[in-house]
């Protein structure tokens, strides 16, 4: 992979315009961050912070208020850019009266694949997120972890550099956690470059390179797990402390 950044965001911000009954909105305040080629970067804070915010501008789903994104170097609009990019949102639709197999091969037809790539992949991928014997089985018949690891599947089927991820554990039983968590770390070792949102702080101190925290759409903090925790304490207890501390300090405003 090449040395440019795989996203480059600077002064980002989002201002949700006042609709019938609500003031104006701030999404994002000034977001400057960097993710490496591939690095695993967590993306961490309360509901509201700015983090699904984040993903949608990476994405070019939504446009900042102020400020520059760049994805590979281009605008995240660039159709070649969307072709590099998986992504696996927080609460992803499901056509209920399709098979998981059906599904993932409907999502690698939207890029366009070859048949019989389309079919090598959709069989390796459902392998690999451990759906084999489910394939055949509608969605609307998943549990919750069954459809996490079908959206993992569909994420993936483009062979993506960018692996975007917003609240990939959310609603898994630790087995689920455990393996998905597995599942990312062999992203990681396959040279991926993985973005992700997540409230289970555990999962992303043992697979992250380097974490930022986001607090009210402001990046507070920024480094690698080592460096932010130190003295013993926990990714948890640091995240803790820190909304706690910005939580104290008085409005600028």
């Amino acid at each position: 992979m090449d040395d440019v950044a795989i996203v480059e965001a600077t002064n980002l911000t989002k201002i949700y315009p006042a609709v019938i009954g609500q003031s104006a909105k701030l999404g994002l305040d000034g977001l400057t961050l960097t993710v490496r080629p591939g690095e695993t970067f967590g993306l961490l804070g309360p509901n509201g912070a700015g983090k699904t915010t984040s993903q949608k501008l990476f994405l070019g789903l939504m446009k900042p208020t102020r400020g520059t994104i760049k994805v590979f170097g281009r605008g995240p609009e660039d159709p070649s850019v969307r072709a590099r990019i998986g992504f696996l949102p927080e609460n992803p639709y499901f056509y209920n009266y399709l098979t998981g197999e059906e599904f993932v091969r409907f999502c690698g037809g939207l890029f366009g694949l070859p048949r019989r790539t389309l079919d090598d992949r959709v069989k390796t991928l459902l392998e690999t997120v451990g759906m084999t014997q489910a394939r055949k089985v509608q969605l609307r018949k998943y549990s919750k972890g069954m459809l996490q690891r079908i959206g993992i599947a569909q994420a993936l089927i483009n062979d993506p550099d960018l692996v975007l991820l917003d609240e990939p554990m959310a609603g898994l039983d630790p087995v689920g956690r455990r393996e998905l968590r597995e599942l990312i770390l062999g992203l990681k070792k396959a040279g991926k470059t993985i973005f992700f949102n997540s409230h289970i702080l555990s999962d992303v101190e043992d697979i992250c390179d380097r974490v930022g925290i986001l607090l009210a759409g402001k990046l507070v903090a920024l480094g690698t797990v080592k460096e932010l925790v130190q003295g013993g304490t926990s990714l948890e207890d640091y995240f803790v402390q820190t909304v706690e501390r910005h939580v104290a300090q008085p409005s600028a405003t």
